[in-house]
């Protein structure tokens, strides 16, 4: 006799769910993902976390990144940790067919996929339906050489010229992202402006956001202390390891916020207190920017980073509706 539909459990009948946990740097996005796949196993429900932090990509950016040792991972599978050598560049159109890689194979598992991050264009690149432009190699060598000679000033001018609502959503000081706009406009195509679309259109269909946010002068207070502690940890010592390992050669690690701020206190342009200071300073700028690319995800459910979060009570709610 074929088995009662009925006294099918609901763990095996669910389609597996895309979890999202972002804001600013400093919040608490990784411990709150043990925490939501903890509930999410309490209910049956297997789940595994996907990085969506573009420096945690990189092997031996640890301290700086604030990275989860893999011993205090709570025993939960994590994914696109650890990827690349300091000598490589991380870049989003690299990351995303990976990220959805790993996240149709958790799916295949019936389990959930907890993607976890603050690089917001990262963060996007999987929740919704982002495209990439196609690339032109020897286009973007001439770029990168005129930015090398010149800077990012006059690059900068001629996107404004081009494409002044790209250019104004663009760091001045970036010239990478610059150089790929730029590079995209010879090839005919309109940029995607660093910026979510205007009507974003979700890449899978069960999704739940979940955004940590903190008032802005208790953020600073953490991230002030978060930079001292670093140092405290040894991120001098860390990032001399990686320039051992070709840190400096890097064009994408070697720029991180920290990493960058460490080389400098290496060759002695920077003093520690000036490394430090700095440091804070531009972790302050970019969590604002965080804030407010997040900000704009209309579908996410904002919680207060300084007080305990229900997950058991948010998934219970999501499973009521299964």
């Amino acid at each position: 006799m074929s088995a009662d539909p009925t006294a099918v459990s609901q763990a095996e009948t669910r389609s597996p769910r895309l979890w999202a946990i972002v804001g600013a740097t400093g919040t608490g996005k990784s411990d709150l993902s043990l925490d939501l796949a903890e509930a999410l196993g309490q209910h049956g429900i297997g789940a595994e976390v996907v990085n969506a932090d573009a420096m945690q990509l990189y092997r031996g950016m640890d301290i700086g990144t604030a990275k989860l040792p893999a011993q205090e991972r709570r025993g939960i599978p994590h994914h696109l940790f650890d990827e690349l050598d300091v000598t490589e560049d991380a870049a989003v159109a690299w990351y995303q067919p990976r990220a959805r890689s790993a996240i149709e194979a958790i799916h295949a598992r019936g389990a959930d996929a907890i993607v976890v991050g603050g690089s917001g264009l990262y963060v996007s690149s999987v929740l919704y339906d982002f495209r990439f432009p196609p690339r032109d190699e020897a286009l973007r060598a001439r770029l990168e050489a005129e930015l090398a000679e010149h800077g990012p000033v006059p690059l900068l001018a001629r996107l404004q010229e081009q494409d002044p609502a790209t250019a104004a959503r663009i760091d001045p000081k970036n010239g990478r992202r610059i150089v790929r706009a730029l590079e995209v406009l010879a090839q005919g195509e309109s940029t995607h402006g660093a910026a979510l679309p205007a009507q974003p259109v979700p890449w899978a269909p069960r999704t739940r956001v979940l955004a940590l946010g903190v008032d802005r002068a208790a953020l600073v207070e953490r991230l002030d202390r978060r930079v001292e502690r670093m140092w405290a940890q040894g991120m001098v010592d860390e990032v001399e390891r990686l320039r051992a390992a070709g840190l400096e050669q890097g064009t994408t690690a070697r720029r991180a916020i920290g990493y960058a701020q460490a080389l400098a206190q290496l060759s002695g342009t920077l003093a520690q207190d000036e490394a430090i200071a700095e440091t804070q300073a531009l972790t302050r700028r970019y969590a604002r920017r965080q804030v407010s690319w997040f900000r704009r995800y209309a579908e996410a459910e904002w919680l207060d980073a300084r007080e305990s979060v229900d997950m058991s009570g948010i998934v219970e709610r999501e499973t009521m509706h299964e």
